[in-house]
């Protein structure tokens, strides 16, 4: 049981570096569009601050996809090795066609579908797969509102402005909204995989308190903040709990991810939906900013891919309906409306096959 608790935990850091490469190319896709950074700047540019969010954000999100969306008592090894076989089968498959899905939806629809095959509607959280759900439509849509808003501003203000003095203003301007934009993203998309692997050991540690290799991943660290006792007991009324190592190591993927870098997914948010230039890229980034930070204060796990890419439409917008590349647009939201119901069935059917050939069911 051991071994596939660590399987499984390489397998989770994995699935962290993978939501790097797809997701933080949010990051830098319209800094590069704009040409405000190179392509090698920006990537190590939102790595640096994707990292910093550690020092700056509480695992309110961790906490949110660890405990808040299935019941704890129906989480083990198991549950979570088929949520992440098929939420990184779903991520690769997208992330090679070049669109730009949510790697946290499809974690979210990975944890949902062995629970409801296995146990029922019972155990899952109605209320935080709501607010998840329901902030797959209003996270786009106020980077839509912000982005336009934004962008409709500083054209008023800046309309007597000589074009190449305004981009070479806001080019400068996009440093600052590229680095709060990846700090956004670090507090909430480097935080989904650690509260997945951190309920997965604490209901390690819960079965089997006296592993050494479990103890020193959970146990010491848990019993000395007074999380957990020895027996491996959660401690009533204690916060959730996420080792020392675990936030360096989830952050630090996700960086590593960034700097990797998945180009399609790049090309497709920097050019694909519309022509962007530095005020563009300013105002998509800021409006997108906002909404990831607000959420990670809230522990609410948002898409950063969804946040973007309306961020993007609504700046491009202000230039007209036709500015917009709507059969791109219409692409992307497809792979939104299909991740968590297909990872769901990916995941459920990955669980039942690990039951029939004798993973345990959990009473």
């Amino acid at each position: 049981m051991v071994t596939v608790v660590l399987i499984t935990v390489v397998i989770a850091l994995l699935f962290n570096f993978t939501n790097g490469m797809n997701d933080a190319a949010n990051c830098i896709a319209t800094v590069v569009a704009t040409k405000a950074l190179t392509p090698i700047q920006a990537v190590i540019w939102a790595a640096l601050f994707t990292f910093s969010a550690l020092f700056i954000f509480d695992m309110t999100v961790a906490a949110t996809m660890g405990s808040g969306i299935v019941a704890p008592v129906k989480i083990d090894v198991f549950v979570i090795l088929a949520a992440l076989l098929g939420s990184v089968l779903w991520i690769f498959i997208c992330t090679m066609l070049g669109l730009p899905i949510s790697a946290s939806h499809a974690l979210i629809g990975g944890l949902i579908g062995p629970v409801w095959f296995e146990y029922g509607m019972d155990f899952l959280n109605g209320k935080g797969i709501f607010i998840i759900i329901a902030f797959i439509v209003i996270s786009p849509l106020l980077g839509m509102l912000m982005g336009f808003l934004l962008n409709c501003l500083f054209m008023l203000v800046f309309k007597r402005s000589k074009m190449r003095k305004t981009n070479k203003v806001f080019k400068r301007l996009q440093l600052f909204s590229s680095a709060m934009f990846s700090l956004g993203y670090g507090g909430n998309d480097g935080q989904k995989t650690m509260g997945v692997i951190a309920i997965l050991l604490a209901t390690a540690f819960a079965s089997n308190p006296d592993s050494g290799i479990i103890r020193f991943l959970f146990g010491n660290e848990a019993v000395a903040t007074g999380s957990y006792t020895a027996d491996g007991l959660a401690v009533q009324g204690a916060s959730f709990f996420v080792p020392s190592w675990l936030k360096y190591t989830c952050y630090g993927l996700i960086s590593l991810g960034t700097v990797t870098g998945g180009w399609k997914v790049i090309r497709t948010l920097g050019d694909g939906l519309s022509k962007l230039y530095p005020v563009q890229g300013f105002s998509s980034e800021i409006s997108g900013a906002f909404t990831l930070i607000m959420t990670a204060f809230l522990g609410i796990p948002v898409s950063t891919t969804h946040t973007v890419t309306g961020s993007i439409i609504g700046t491009g917008l202000t230039r007209g309906v036709k500015r917009v590349k709507w059969l791109t647009a219409k692409n992307i939201v497809w792979a939104w409306v299909l991740t968590i119901p297909a990872v769901i069935v990916v995941s459920g059917i990955i669980y039942e096959i690990m039951i029939l050939f004798g993973a345990p069911v959990i009473k």
